[in-house]
Parts: C-alpha cells; sequence; structure tokens
C-alpha cells in the first residue's frame, strides 16, 4: 500500500490480489444481498476481518493502480491523475491510455512491488485482460514476473489460483474491469451495475475455493464511485462558463478531480474565481496547499520531477457535483457515474481477507 500508510497485513506463503476496478466500500456496504460472499468477509459478519482502505487521491485508476504496484503515493510514482501535464511536451497527457505517448520508465522509473518480489526469489504472475499485457500502465505499475492472458473472466480466477499454485512462495495479482465501465455509463445502483456486483461475488467466491493450503487471498479496489445528477446545479460546464475558463491554459484531471493549469502570471486569480464559482461544492486549493495537506502523499515524498504535473489549482469535489467540459470532453462529460475525489464514497475500498 502507498507509503505513509500503518497498515500491517499478516505473513502468508503465497498470496493472491484480486482487484476489483471500481468497488467502493460503501457500494458495497449498502448491497449485502447482491453479494453475499463478500458480504461474509465485512467486519460485520461473525467470520469477517475486512476493513475499509483509503485509495488516497485522486481516486482514480491510474493513480490508484501504480499506487498498489509500487506501494508509492502520486507524490512519488508520479501518475497524478487522469490526465496531466506532460511539462516536457507542455500537452495534456491521459494516463491511462497513455497518450500522447511519453516513454513510460522517464514517466515512473520507480520498481514495481512484483519486480521487487520476483527479485527476492518469489514467484509472481499477473493474470488479467490480453488487451493489458503491455500497455505502459502494466509496464510502469504492474510489470514483473509471469503474465497470464485470459479474457474470460472465470477463466482468470482459475489461472490465477492455478499459478498461486505452483510454488511454495507466490504472490499473483489479478484484475475485472467491468464494474467500473457499467458504472460509469448507468451508474452506480443502476440494474446494470448490480448485475456486475453479482458477477464479482461469483468471481472472489470461484477464486476463494481454489486457494492452494497456506495462502491468503485479498480482494480489494482501487476507488468507489458517485452518480453525478445531470443538473446545471451538479454539472458546471467548463466549456460553457466563461468565469472558470478565463485564464486557464489547460483543464486536466477529470470531473470530480480537476487540474488546472493556469497561463503564466493568472494562477492567483484562476485560484480565486474557481474557488468563487464551486463555493460549497468543492476544495479548492493552490499546488502549493494540496501538497502541503498531504492529497499526493507526505508533503516530503513529492518528488520535484512530479510537481508540475500537478494543476496550478487542484479541485475535489464535495457531495456529487463535477466539473466537465461538454465540447472537448464529451465522453467523459456524458458517465453518469465518476470518481476521483476525496468523497468516502470514492476514497474508501474494501480489504476482504480469506486465508487457508
Amino acid at each position: 500500500m502507498p507509503a505513509g500508510t500503518d497498515l500491517v497485513l499478516p505473513p502468508a506463503d503465497r498470496v493472491c490480489v484480486f482487484l476489483v476496478d471500481g468497488l467502493g466500500w460503501h457500494a458495497l456496504r449498502d448491497h449485502p444481498h447482491l453479494a453475499p460472499f463478500l458480504t461474509s468477509l465485512l467486519p460485520s459478519s461473525r467470520a469477517g476481518t475486512g476493513t475499509p482502505l483509503t485509495t488516497g487521491f485522486p481516486s482514480t485508476t491510474a493513480a490508484s493502480l501504480a499506487s498498489v504496484g509500487t506501494g508509492l503515493p502520486p507524490g512519488l510514482h508520479g501518475l497524478a491523475g487522469y490526465k496531466v501535464l506532460a511539462p516536457d511536451s507542455g500537452a495534456l497527457m491521459n494516463q491511462l491510455r497513455w497518450e500522447p505517448w511519453v516513454e513510460p520508465r522517464s514517466w515512473q522509473p520507480h520498481p514495481t512491488v512484483f519486480a521487487r518480489a520476483h527479485a527476492a526469489g518469489v514467484r509472481t504472475a499477473h493474470v488479467s485482460g490480453p488487451r493489458f499485457e503491455r500497455t505502459p500502465l502494466t509496464q510502469v505499475a504492474l510489470t514483473g514476473g509471469l503474465w497470464t492472458g485470459r479474457e474470460d473472466p472465470e477463466a482468470r480466477m482459475d489461472a490465477a489460483a492455478a499459478r498461486l499454485a505452483e510454488a511454495d512462495r507466490a504472490l499473483v495479482y489479478t484484475y475485472y474491469a467491468d464494474l467500473d465501465g457499467n458504472g460509469h455509463r448507468y451508474g452506480v445502483d443502476s440494474q446494470q451495475w448490480r448485475e456486475q456486483l453479482r458477477r464479482v461475488d461469483s468471481l472472489a467466491r470461484r477464486l476463494a475455493e481454489q486457494l492452494p493450503p497456506r495462502s491468503a487471498l485479498y480482494v480489494t479496489g482501487d476507488h468507489g464511485m458517485v452518480d453525478v445528477p445531470f443538473t446545471e446545479e451538479a454539472r458546471f460546464d467548463f466549456d460553457e462558463d466563461w468565469e472558470l475558463g478565463a485564464g486557464v491554459a489547460h483543464l486536466g484531471g477529470e470531473g470530480r478531480a480537476r487540474h488546472v493549469y493556469a497561463v503564466p502570471g493568472a494562477a492567483v486569480d484562476v485560484h480565486a474565481v474557481w474557488r468563487e464559482v464551486l463555493a460549497d461544492t468543492a476544495y479548492v486549493a493552490t499546488r502549493e496547499e494540496a501538497v502541503s495537506l498531504g492529497w499526493f502523499g507526505p508533503p516530503a515524498m513529492v518528488e520535484a520531477r512530479v510537481l508540475p504535473r500537478i494543476g496550478d489549482v487542484v479541485v475535489a469535489m464535495t457531495g456529487d457535483a463535477a466539473v466537465v467540459a461538454t465540447r472537448t470532453e464529451p465522453n467523459e462529460s456524458a458517465l453518469v457515474g465518476m470518481h476521483g475525489s476525496v468523497t468516502p464514497a470514492e476514497q474508501l475500498v474494501p480489504l476482504l481477507e480469506v486465508r487457508t
């Protein structure tokens, strides 16, 4: 987990991490009938020892996967948001799609947990969808050990259990994305999202039932999610609000967690205007304030190479509001479910444990 936490897990010879994209603590806790197996691992259950963890800020996939994969906060690994400024090019970089392309190892130079474990003699394996094998995000966050590509999620669980049994000391990571995708498109608690939570529960049970002896399975997420109403009060449109656009060179981040890059000399004014316009719907901080408050990890651990990637102004939405950009970000602006900010529904994810 990210440096600076006090999380200590008991040892196990074989460890499997099942990361479910978009699995929030609050959403899981509020739907026990949809996920009876995972619910049995919650602390409210007689045998459950699960606990909520915070993903940190921003609560978004690129940043969280890099934190899981390196054990470092965003201020160190450098994946500080969904879209951030690439200082060398002066362009916004989408860190999920890795567009425009930047050399991965120069962007995130720290070794992954999996690479360190592999070097220490632990059999490490990554079991995920084949399309993720060669992505730059995988290279910088999750690389190390053997890769096993399985398109079918049930086959993915079977392969993860098989990899875990191949050595006396093993670390296996596996991943499922569709809960997040359906939450984005249809909203948390939509019928489509509910069906996905049922499937996640079935997959986790399938994996747990195949664990070899002396194993620990951890089921967790990279962030939660909130639904953003399609109202003017909840959706501030950057492309239509001249006040929000004044003095802004680039709008980074995503709807719930924005990096705002000002034109030279305009940062103070941009900060003041965004605070006024968003008022009680967001925390609006300067870069210096966000770093000193520990938003990207302990302030002393934020590397100098990462600072220019952070917005001159950093915005964390509260409640269920978002800053959208309907013309320049039409796809993202059409999403129902969003994440990235500091609310418990977004930041808290489960850490559920099964041991054999």
